[in-house]
């Protein structure tokens, strides 16, 4: 293929020899509904922002909501909201330009921040499962064990998980060339539509991601699932069906964001390769990558009465000074 017809495809690639190296992808999507699109994911991403927004200046403004559980809140919103604006203003800017064009780099280095907040969320939701148990479980040693110093080292740990987990699969891409084609059939680059372009060997990255996922879910999914148990274990045997309705009042709305979570990555990991197929990747991604973040405050705000209570206030407050 001579450099003329390169050019004429608009593929963005260099030649060297008889090989070519590709230095910029092509997001596809689905160009038959771009517009809707657009206006769509425009909403969500205002709603995402503005509600995550709220949530965390209505914490700090709060005095009563200082405590471990609106900590470990805070932090999820903000991950959130860093969670949707490595994808969605890129996403935003494609469905507008008529060449829908990222460089490798740039997609590689949205790949990493997109697996660095994946895994940073999923602990941070571990983290507030434990919280939880802490709370429901051992109410007199509640402020003991969850301590400032204990949740700062919760969520730091969080962080240092992702990181790793984004570094580790990371590293790896950087080892893979990619001679063409340089279409990726999805919205943004995430790591399993970016090996199948590579045109080396991608078997130890698929080893290291399976591993790497495997591993961090199964720890953050078990500790999940032991705090629930013993919380589960507990609320039945209080005594009051009042007691045990604000006992699970207080983690219902973790329990639906976990929920949502983890419903995605159970059907993104074990669907069948025959039915796998790029819709059925581009809404399971759309889900936990941009529903969920939306969701989360809307959830957060409408079965939490502390929540719509500061929340009211803060209006109020905004109310009076006009």
């Amino acid at each position: 293929m001579g450099l003329s017809n390169l050019c004429d495809t608009g593929e963005h690639q260099m030649v060297k020899g008889n090989q070519t190296n590709v230095r910029e992808f092509i997001l596809l999507g689905d160009p038959q509904v771009q517009t809707f699109l657009f206006l769509m994911f425009l909403v969500i991403y205002l709603v995402t922002l503005v509600g995550n927004l709220l949530i965390m200046l209505v914490i700090r403004a709060d005095s009563h909501l200082h405590t471990p559980m609106y900590f470990f809140l805070f932090h999820l919103s903000f991950v959130d909201i860093c969670y949707s604006s490595i994808t969605v203003p890129t996403m935003l800017m494609n469905f507008l330009a008529k060449h829908k064009i990222i460089s490798v780099n740039g997609c590689v280095t949205q790949m990493f921040f997109f697996i660095l907040l994946a895994g940073t969320e999923v602990f941070i939701l571990s983290a507030m499962a434990y919280d939880r148990y802490a709370a429901i479980c051992d109410p007199l040693y509640y402020m003991e064990m969850m301590s400032k110093e204990i949740c700062v080292q919760l969520v730091s740990g969080a962080w240092t998980v992702g990181f790793l987990y984004a570094l580790l699969n990371t590293i790896f891409t950087f080892k893979l060339d990619f001679c063409g084609p340089n279409q990726i059939r999805h919205f943004s680059c995430e790591l399993p539509p970016l090996l199948q372009l590579s045109c080396t060997d991608t078997f130890t990255n698929q080893v290291v991601l399976l591993a790497s996922a495997v591993i961090l879910g199964a720890i953050s999914f078990l500790l999940t699932l032991i705090s629930y148990i013993h919380i589960i274990s507990t609320i039945l045997r209080m005594p009051s069906v009042q007691s045990k309705r604000k006992a699970f009042s207080t983690c219902s709305s973790h329990l639906i964001v976990v929920g949502l979570l983890y419903v995605a990555a159970f059907i993104q990991y074990t669907k069948s390769r025959s039915v796998s197929s790029v819709a059925v990747d581009e809404m399971v991604s759309i889900q936990y990558s941009i529903l969920t973040p939306m969701l989360n405050p809307i959830i957060y705000s409408l079965k939490n009465k502390e929540v719509k209570t500061a929340l009211r206030n803060l209006l109020g407050k905004f109310k009076f000074l006009k």
